[in-house]
């Protein structure tokens, strides 16, 4: 088992960042965090008396070689946490950018400083043709990890939850009626066409998902880092609870102090919501939505994987839903 000193971390001020940083620095490793901001590093990151010394903030720019540099100065690991969920063009918030282009450059810079250990968060249910560009772009980020000369390990969790998650904050809104719809709480339904006759009936389906604690997430990082096993391979993170979304969305409402009674789950067609946010983008009101067309169109997919993999080769053991969501609150 190789003992890593000091780690690399961009994504610092992400909501994962803030919880890997402090785990990382509770296990006796040093960390350098990557964030754009010195503001809101100091509201997420922990305070630099708490572990003197042993935090540096780098503020710099990801897609900036230079700033790369700086931030793997003294590092003898990389973990790269950046990622977006929905594009924002006009601010060069872009797939293309944080997912591929920065990937790219981290990597590359991992590779002329020497920092040879790498960890990539990639995302479950990435593939190179996907429903979403979310997935897609995730996907090319990690054939840039996988083409590289680094020790690397990839990680691909499903829907993270935890305290200040925004599947917490969303549920919250919706079952105390203070964010829309007030009426139901909504999800994205799938849909399965009959296709033992022409023409035939669609079925709706409802998605399945097994969220996984975000202290598991950390923890299954920490343990791969210093996992000579774990080089070369990639893990599929969820929790050990395996629920629908109306499942879900029903013990997150019982668990949410103040939820309104009679609100239930309600599933919207992903198709009909996705070509919906399509429409609104063209017509330049697609920042009006809480959602967009790949959004709704991965959020019609199962995200549930087998944890056999990550039990035995990282040693986790995610805490069921069930279990811990009242503590999220």
């Amino acid at each position: 088992m190789t003992t890593f000193r000091t780690v690399a971390v961009t994504g610092s001020t992400g909501f994962v960042g803030r919880y890997l940083v402090p785990e990382l620095l509770a296990r006796g490793i040093n960390v350098r965090a990557l964030a754009r901001s010195r503001d809101k590093a100091d509201q997420t990151l922990p305070r630099p008396g708490e572990y003197t010394g042993r935090l540096t903030l780098v503020v710099g720019d990801i897609l900036n070689p230079a700033d790369a540099k700086s931030l793997l100065d003294g590092a003898d690991a990389c973990i790269n946490l950046v990622g977006i969920i929905r594009e924002v063009p006009r601010d060069g918030v872009t797939f293309q950018r944080l997912h591929v282009d920065a990937t790219r450059t981290l990597v590359q810079a991992c590779e002329v400083v020497g920092v040879s250990r790498f960890l990539q968060m990639s995302a479950l249910n990435v593939r190179p043709v996907g429903v979403a560009a979310y997935q897609t772009s995730k996907f090319e980020a990690e054939q840039a990890v996988r083409r590289s000369s680094l020790d690397w390990t990839i990680l691909r969790p499903g829907l993270i939850f935890g305290k200040g998650s925004e599947i917490v904050r969303l549920a919250q809104g919706w079952s105390t009626g203070h964010t829309p719809p007030f009426v139901f709480l909504p999800y994205f339904s799938g849909a399965v066409e009959d296709q033992s006759v022409p023409m035939g009936s669609v079925k709706r389906t409802e998605p399945r998902v097994a969220p996984i604690r975000v202290e598991d997430v950390c923890e299954a990082f920490a343990n791969a880092l210093s996992s000579e096993a774990a080089v070369g391979e990639v893990y599929n993170l969820v929790g050990s609870d395996t629920l629908t979304w109306p499942e879900m969305l029903t013990h997150m409402k019982e668990n949410i102090p103040g939820a309104l009674p009679g609100l239930v789950p309600f599933g919207v067609p992903a198709e009909i919501a996705a070509v919906k946010a399509v429409v609104a983008s063209h017509l330049g009101l697609g920042q009006f939505l809480p959602f967009d067309a790949g959004m709704a169109r991965m959020g019609a997919e199962d995200s549930v994987a087998d944890l056999t993999k990550a039990r035995e080769e990282l040693h986790v053991r995610p805490r069921g839903f069930r279990d811990c969501f009242a503590a999220c609150v």
